[in-house]
């Protein structure tokens, strides 16, 4: 039935350039989301710590039993945000992170999920996959919109990065976060850069905002300064006069930065997590805990960030090299590992080549003077500093890290082809 619908809906979302990628894209998150399922409860042993795949599982379990109870329960639970009444106290009872919004909010989709397969986990699964799909499509899209020859590099960043698509297709928040993300960036670039569809672009961004923000707030942190960051060199890009376009530019900066933080701080308000007064206390005890719990070889040390400058200068930069570039190859301990250290490696390869190639100072000109440039490395370098100062270890990172793997392989991309000069005319392409 999938396949189905995805043959069918093909040529209204691809041309002729891309049509070749979308039931090879579908797929490989197909079989991401089964190989899941078969890594956990095979290699794993069925069990692991809490906010595992299977935890998710069972827990949507009473929703859907409770359904079989009374409709009513049934549809109050799938609707519920922590409240208890008569119908649903015994049911709620069961379910440990019925009082946990964020773990909730996936309990209850695959509940939803569950209703129209019968609660079989695999097909939830795939409901999962095709729902990351879906965004995943409308970040590859997007990309196209601005370098519609690179179609076949974009789809090896977005689809065919292995730990995206193994990590990024199961009963996992990551599924949902990362074609939420994907959705964001579509319905944002349409909205404030194209400022077409405002309407329907605008709606696409409200909701992939919330689902992120009720998910993992900490993607849509990350996304927001370097996403304003990029309206404000756009619309200074546009200004013609010179003198005007430099006197309006500290403007545009501030009105951006103040953006940005006034955004973070009103999305963070309140939150035992991730309030800004709260933040550094919890990137310490994220970080002391896994470092010093994990005994499986797994962990790393970077030191605590504890919002100082000075921590900040020496933890920066090591949070972000080992969310980009690490685990290297000596370190791996696990096939899981061998996974992430391969993929690592590409980029360190990459990255390391275009330096050589093209110049350091160059390189930091063409990405200050292209504004998708600018977001995609301010967003991936944000993110990798958050996360790696927040895993502890590799097993958690590789997980937390894949948002932003298809931007910054996009990025290296798009650089590369501003060095070789592709004979086919862009503007060919745009009219595929």
């Amino acid at each position: 039935m999938f396949y189905a619908i995805a043959y069918w809906v093909r040529p209204l979302f691809t041309n002729r350039f891309t049509e070749k990628y979308f039931v090879p894209a579908l797929t490989v998150k197909f079989i991401g989301a089964i190989g899941l399922g078969i890594i956990y409860q095979y290699y794993y042993g069925g069990g692991r710590p809490s906010g595992d795949t299977f935890n998710y599982y069972n827990q949507s379990k009473v929703i859907y039993e409770a359904f079989d109870y009374s409709f009513k329960a049934g549809l109050k639970l799938l609707l519920a945000n922590g409240e208890l009444d008569i119908d649903t106290h015994n049911f709620a009872s069961k379910i440990s992170w019925y009082h946990s919004p964020t773990e909730y909010f996936i309990i209850k989709l695959a509940a939803f999920f569950g209703l129209l397969c019968f609660q079989t986990y695999t097909v939830i699964g795939l409901f999962f996959a095709l729902v990351s799909f879906s965004g995943m499509w409308a970040m590859y899209r997007t990309f196209l919109k601005l370098f519609p020859h690179l179609y076949k590099e974009f789809a090896i960043a977005v689809f065919f990065l292995p730990s995206v698509f193994f990590w990024g297709s199961g009963l996992l928040k990551d599924s949902i976060t990362i074609g939420a993300l994907g959705w964001l960036f579509y319905g944002f670039y349409a909205t404030f850069i194209q400022k077409k569809k405002l309407l329907l672009s605008g709606l696409l961004t409200f909701v992939a905002a919330y689902v992120i923000y009720s998910v993992k707030i900490y993607i849509l942190l990350s996304f927001l300064p370097p996403a304003l960051f990029w309206v404000f060199i756009e619309n200074n890009n546009k200004i013609k006069n010179v003198a005007i376009r430099n006197l309006t530019k500290p403007v545009f900066l501030l009105i951006g930065l103040a953006g940005a933080y006034i955004g973070a701080t009103r999305l963070t308000e309140g939150d035992r997590r991730y309030d800004l007064d709260k933040i550094t206390q919890t990137s310490q005890i994220n970080t002391i805990y896994l470092t010093e719990q994990v005994k499986t070889g797994s962990a790393y040390n970077i030191g605590i960030f504890d919002g100082s400058i000075s921590s900040l200068l020496k933890v920066g930069p090591q949070a972000v090299i080992v969310a980009l570039y690490r685990p290297f190859l000596w370190e791996v301990r696990n096939p899981v590992m061998l996974l992430s250290a391969i993929e690592a490696s590409i980029f360190i390869f990459l990255t390391l080549r275009f330096f050589f190639k093209t110049g350091f100072f160059k390189t930091l000109k063409l990405i200050s003077s292209k504004p998708i440039l600018t977001f995609c490395f301010l967003f991936s370098i944000v993110f990798a500093f958050g996360v790696g100062t927040n895993s502890g270890n590799f097993g958690t990172l590789v997980r937390y890290k894949i948002p932003l793997m298809p931007f910054y392989l996009s990025a290296l991309y798009i650089m590369q082809s501003y060095t070789k000069r592709p004979k086919k005319l862009v503007r060919l392409l745009k009219t595929a």
